[in-house]
């Protein structure tokens, strides 16, 4: 319930801010507005109060809101008023000009808001950082999906592209979206090059996990059944301090030890409960045994490898500036990532649901505010996006009518409107449909 209620807040604050941009904009063109809505209205609404010109409610479908603006064809599909003559207060009456800053003032809230969050937070609380350099002191740990890809345990991230990246969670979306990874390995440089089989792979089965600190307890997550680990009597909260007698210091070294045993009887001690004890078994052919292990979650990077830094008013203004624009160019390169089928990225895309699924289980406002600036910079990038039915498919018309002098005419800009309503309502069923059904599954299969 509690990552339902931080998601509708999200969008809550997001949507009234973005359309009240439209709003502002709007009145202050003398354009009537008809409807002010959070959230859409299809059927009935939830509630809803006209004051002076203007009805304004709640709907009941959490996928947006709008603003009805006389004289212009929106989400609505309202045409009936397009078949008499504009008048003075109609949007449609309008210079191109004026439409042009009403289209994209929703858009500019939108980013001025992630500006106005991130300077605040780094005033106060400080803009943090989960440093790259604390975290591969002692080189960085690679899932197998990570290795299958050239990098090697024991590496340690130089540049991508010929750029250093500081901030170790951005350092994951640096590599997908990278043509080269240049690594430290064995005191020499190595420059790794990711297919997009390579990105379609770690996507898939590791997103961020693909790559991390190199781990010194060896604890027991999960056991795969059937597995040796199984057979062996691993559970899951294990911690394994030798193979044989000799012992564990890291994961790398656990993992070496059992690649030298296939086929072959081992012996580990764990500690269960405070209890030491000792299994045996046999390693299976590939030199494992069959289990994950405890990774170090978010939380626990953030505690061990976090850097902080308070700003002044001027330096905070100006980092936030920054930060939004870099955040807007990573939503441009993620989307070229989206547009790559072959790494099947486009399936990581996630409706309200899924993105809900991801946040914390606890109420934390220093969490909720910066997702919100990073929401915030997302729904500006996709409400540019030159689609009809977006603002920036709006806004694409208007600017198009600014060059040729020529307007379309409102019966073939009913057509395009409901074409791109048509295709952004099945994107959205679709992923609102994936992530239902992935909450599904996991709590019943």
């Amino acid at each position: 319930m509690i990552q339902i209620a931080q998601i509708l807040f999200i969008l809550s604050v997001l949507v009234i801010l973005h359309e009240f941009g439209h709003f502002i904009a709007a009145r202050a063109f003398k354009v009537r507005v008809e409807k002010f809505y959070l959230f859409m209205d299809a059927g009935f609404s939830l509630f809803k109060k006209k004051i002076g010109e203007t009805e304004w409610g709640i709907g009941w479908l959490p996928i947006g809101g709008y603003v009805k603006l006389s004289g212009m064809i929106d989400e609505s599909l309202d045409t009936a008023q397009m078949n008499e003559a504009p008048q003075p207060w109609e949007f449609r009456a309008k210079p191109a000009w004026q439409r042009l800053i009403i289209m994209l003032a929703g858009i500019i809230v939108n980013l001025l808001l992630a500006w106005f969050i991130y300077s605040v937070t780094y005033m106060t609380v400080g803009q943090k950082i989960i440093s790259t350099e604390k975290i591969q002191k002692n080189g960085l740990e690679f899932s197998e999906v990570g290795e299958k890809s050239g990098f090697k345990t024991g590496d340690k991230i130089l540049t991508v592209d010929g750029k250093r990246q500081d901030n170790f969670n951005r350092l994951t979306i640096d590599i997908l979206l990278s043509d080269e990874v240049k690594v430290l390995r064995d005191d020499k440089e190595v420059a790794i090059v990711l297919t997009d089989e390579d990105k379609k792979n770690i996507l898939s089965k590791e997103g961020r996990n693909f790559m991390f600190p190199i781990i010194k307890n060896v604890v027991v997550d999960s056991v795969l059944p059937k597995s040796a680990a199984q057979k062996i009597g691993l559970v899951k909260g294990d911690k394994i301090i030798m193979v044989h007698q000799d012992t564990i210091t890291n994961f790398p070294f656990f993992r070496a030890q059992l690649a030298m045993h296939k086929t072959d009887s081992i012996s580990l001690t764990v500690v269960r409960k405070n209890q030491t004890m000792v299994l045996e078994g046999v390693v299976n052919k590939e030199g494992k045994l069959g289990f994950d292990y405890v990774r170090p979650t978010q939380k626990e990077l953030k505690r061990d490898y976090i850097d902080i830094e308070i700003m002044p008013f001027g330096k905070a203004i100006s980092s936030a500036v920054k930060e939004s624009y870099t955040m807007f160019i990573y939503n441009i390169k993620q989307f070229k990532l989206i547009l790559k089928p072959k790494t099947e990225a486009y399936k990581q895309i996630k409706s309200p649901v899924g993105i809900a699924r991801q946040l914390p289980d606890e109420w934390d406002w220093e969490y909720i505010w910066g997702f919100t600036a990073l929401f915030s910079i997302g729904l500006a990038f996709m409400n540019l996006l030159p689609i009809p039915g977006l603002d920036g498919g709006h806004a694409l018309f208007t600017i198009a009518e600014m060059i040729t002098g020529r307007k379309l005419s409102d019966k073939a800009m009913g057509y395009v409107q409901t074409g791109g309503m048509i295709i952004l309502l099945s994107l959205m069923a679709l992923t609102f449909g994936k992530d239902i059904y992935q909450l599904i599954a996991d709590k019943i299969l």
